[in-house]
C-alpha cells in the first residue's frame, strides 16, 4: 500500500488507537505530539513491531507558524501525506459566566484553529496528489452542545462546518473530507466523570472504547468507504 497517515495528538486516547488500528491495515504512520514524547515513543514501537514505517514530529497545534514550519519541512523531505487525521485537541471546562478568556481562547486555537493550522499548508499538496483521505474528530458536544463545555462544543460544532465545507472544495480531486463524532469514551478527557451520573443518558449503558472510534475512522480510510465525504458519523451508543 505504501501510503502514509499523519495522525495529530497520538500519544494516547483515539489518536493512540488510531495510529495502530491503521498500522495494522497496511498504512505508514506520521506520529504527532505536543508534550508527552515518552508515550509517544511507545506508540511508534508497537507499529515498528507490525513492520510499519513510522517517525515522530512534534508541535503544538495552536502554533501556526511552528506547524506549518514542521510540516512543510517533513513532506520535503518524505513526501506528500496520503491521509491526515485530526484528532489533537484539549479541553477546559467552566459555566458560561464563570469562563476565563484564556479558556475560550486555548480551546479555539487548539481544536479549531489547530485543523486550519494543520490543514492549510499540506491541502495544496495534497490536491495535486489527486488522492487522500481526511478525517476530523468533532464530538457529541459539537453536535448536541454541553453545559459547562461552551469553547469545546463551538469548536468541535466548527469542525463539522469545516469538514463539510472542504469535502466539497476537494471531492473533485478524489479526496474524502469527514467527521467522527465520538460520545463518552473512556480516556483521560472523561476520567474525572462519575459514570453513575451519565449512564442513564446512555442508551447503551456504557462507555465507548478509543478502540470502537479508532475503527470507524479506519472504516473511513479504507477502499469501502471511497463515496463517502462530508458526513460526520457518530460512535455514541445511541445518545444522539
Amino acid at each position: 500500500m505504501d501510503k502514509t497517515v499523519l495522525v495529530t495528538g497520538s500519544s494516547r486516547g483515539i489518536g493512540r488507537e488510531t495510529a495502530i488500528y491503521l498500522a495494522k491495515n497496511g498504512f505508514d504512520i506520521v506520529l504527532h505530539y505536543n508534550k508527552n514524547k515518552e508515550k509517544t515513543l511507545e506508540v511508534q514501537k508497537i507499529i515498528e513491531d507490525l513492520g510499519r514505517n513510522v517517525r515522530i514530529l512534534q508541535f503544538d497545534v495552536s502554533d501556526r507558524n511552528k506547524t506549518k514550519k514542521v510540516l512543510l519541512k517533513d513532506i520535503e523531505k518524505y513526501g506528500i501525506y496520503y491521509g491526515v487525521v485530526v484528532n489533537a485537541g484539549i479541553n477546559a471546562d467552566n459555566p458560561f459566566p464563570a469562563m476565563e478568556d484564556s479558556e475560550w481562547d486555548r480551546v479555539i486555537n487548539t481544536n479549531l484553529n489547530g485543523f486550519y493550522n494543520t490543514l492549510r499548508p499540506i491541502i495544496l499538496e495534497m490536491i495535486q496528489n489527486r488522492k487522500g483521505r481526511i478525517v476530523a474528530l468533532s464530538s457529541i458536544s459539537g453536535l448536541t452542545g454541553n453545559r459547562g463545555q461552551i469553547n469545546y462544543s463551538a469548536s468541535k460544532a466548527g469542525i463539522i462546518g469545516a469538514v463539510k465545507a472542504l469535502s466539497r472544495e476537494v471531492a473533485k480531486r478524489n479526496i474524502t473530507v469527514n467527521c467522527v463524532a465520538p460520545g463518552v469514551i473512556e480516556s483521560d478527557m472523561t476520567s474525572n466523570i462519575p459514570f453513575d451520573m451519565i449512564k442513564d443518558s446512555i442508551p447503551m449503558r456504557r462507555m465507548g472504547t478509543a478502540k470502537e472510534v479508532a475503527s470507524a475512522i479506519n472504516y473511513l480510510f479504507s477502499e469501502d468507504a471511497s463515496y463517502v465525504t462530508g458526513q460526520v458519523i457518530s460512535v455514541n451508543g445511541g445518545m444522539y
